[in-house]
């Protein structure tokens, strides 16, 4: 029997995927998944949980968000292959939290995936269109399958370039925002305002750091690409921590312009804080950003309906989730049963629009992952592979491991209640998986 640490190389043949992603693509593809469609309403979220302090919260979010990057950095590049966090967990402790890991990335991107084709389907589209929602999420997510199996190339082409959109939305917020205190309109005092009537300063990072570490959820999808890189030892590392400092950097300074823009109290009560600085600026036309939005919106969709394809296609391989899901298409290398198992799953969310009880769950489900991921990385130092890499310093996962159990003690006990169905779902079925793979070996 083959040992379940097989390389890449190793596992080539009619089901392998091709490697095309180059350090910079791999870069926007992480940049992009980060600066998803959350930015837009993070500001407002984070204002009335931490006052006009923006970036404080956002930058020690940053902080506890490289603490579990570094632990995926070295596992990615120790074990560069599909399956990401399940194939970790599998690796350090066996199928069942192998397939545990796997099912609550798999729940939770199942569900971005509808969520994100309800939100482009919603306020921002009927700016300029009004189209039946039902239409708009078939169109929107077979669109998406499409260029999802037309090939990893592509979809990251697509992305560089939606990325780059992105960003300059950002920028622009950030400009109008320092223009708007250049003229005398803003206030700089309220950078360093920490706290509200229902928080004090060291509460109120802490609540904001929680809502502000939603935000930079979305850099774990990328192991899911690590078989398609063509060097992931030397480029995940590179592509990680500079995507994430400069989403750090976007994010504390998007938040610091906002907050010195407008009043603490319009941002808190702005479902499209961003908009609220245009708005106060003047000048640039509000349908920009409700396009910028839109191209957010699907490129989020995009890089989560990869992740998740990408997923299930390694968890198939390692005999975890049926054997179908591995096929391939022969000519483009990308898992064609994947992609359509997981987006006719989000299609049945989305159109049942029943999203929201589930969506809160989404963090919940990523922080048992990360508390996985962390832990696997110690126990799987004692597995040396051949190869050089990454090595994170071992306080790094433990502090890692500490800040998701921290984190997960400020959810709300409604969603640790849904959270629990779905982890005791993922539980039965994990040992089922288990007992089928013990059955194989016998």
């Amino acid at each position: 029997m083959k040992d379940h640490r097989t390389t890449p190389q190793a596992a080539a043949g009619p089901t392998a995927l091709k490697k095309a992603l180059t350090t910079p693509l791999l870069y926007f593809f992480i940049l992009g998944d980060v600066l998803g469609a959350g930015v837009y309403v993070l500001v407002g979220q984070v204002a009335a949980d931490s006052g006009g302090a923006v970036w404080v919260p956002l930058v020690v979010a940053l902080c506890l968000a490289l603490l579990t990057a570094a632990s995926y950095a070295e596992l990615v590049t120790k074990y560069p292959r599909a399956g990401g966090a399940s194939h970790y967990a599998t690796l350090a402790y066996g199928p069942f939290a192998g397939f545990l890991a796997g099912f609550c990335m798999l729940a939770a991107g199942i569900v971005s995936v509808a969520a994100l084709a309800r939100g482009f389907a919603g306020d921002y589209l009927t700016e300029f269109v009004t189209l039946p929602v039902v239409l708009v999420v078939i169109v929107f997510l077979a669109a998406l399958a499409l260029l999802n199996a037309r090939g990893i190339r592509e979809s990251t082409r697509a992305n560089a370039v939606a990325t780059v959109v992105e960003v300059s939305g950002l920028l622009l917020v950030i400009g109008l925002g320092l223009w708007i205190v250049l003229r005398g309109d803003g206030d700089l005092g309220r950078l360093t305002e920490l706290g509200t009537d229902s928080h004090g300063p060291a509460a109120a990072v802490l609540s904001g750091a929680v809502l502000a570490y939603y935000s930079f959820v979305g850099f774990e999808t990328s192991v899911n690409v690590a078989e398609e890189t063509r060097d992931p030892r030397r480029s995940y590392p590179r592509a990680l921590f500079g995507a994430l400092v400069t989403a750090g950097a976007v994010y504390a300074l998007v938040g610091a312009a906002a907050a010195a823009a407008v009043p603490t109290g319009t941002l808190a009560g702005s479902s499209g804080p961003l908009l609220e600085v245009v708005r106060e600026a003047g000048g640039v036309p509000t349908e920009l950003f409700s396009a910028v939005a839109l191209v957010a919106v699907a490129n989020g969709a995009l890089l989560t309906g990869i992740m998740s394809s990408r997923l299930a296609y390694g968890m198939a391989r390692d005999g975890l989730l049926p054997g179908f899901l591995t096929k391939v298409l022969p000519v483009r290398r990308t898992p064609w049963a994947s992609i359509a198992a997981t987006t006719a799953l989000s299609l049945l969310l989305a159109l049942t629009g029943d999203v929201a009880t589930l969506a809160s769950t989404l963090v919940l489900l990523l922080l048992v992952v990360f508390f996985l991921v962390n832990t696997a990385a110690l126990v799987l130092r004692r597995d040396t592979p051949a190869r050089d890499h990454f090595r994170a310093p071992t306080a790094v996962p433990v502090l890692g491991a500490a800040s998701c159990v921290a984190l997960a003690t400020q959810i709300e006990g409604e969603v640790w209640a849904r959270g629990l169905i779905v982890l005791a779902a993922g539980a039965v079925c994990g040992a089922v998986a288990a007992a089928r793979m013990r059955h194989r070996r016998d």
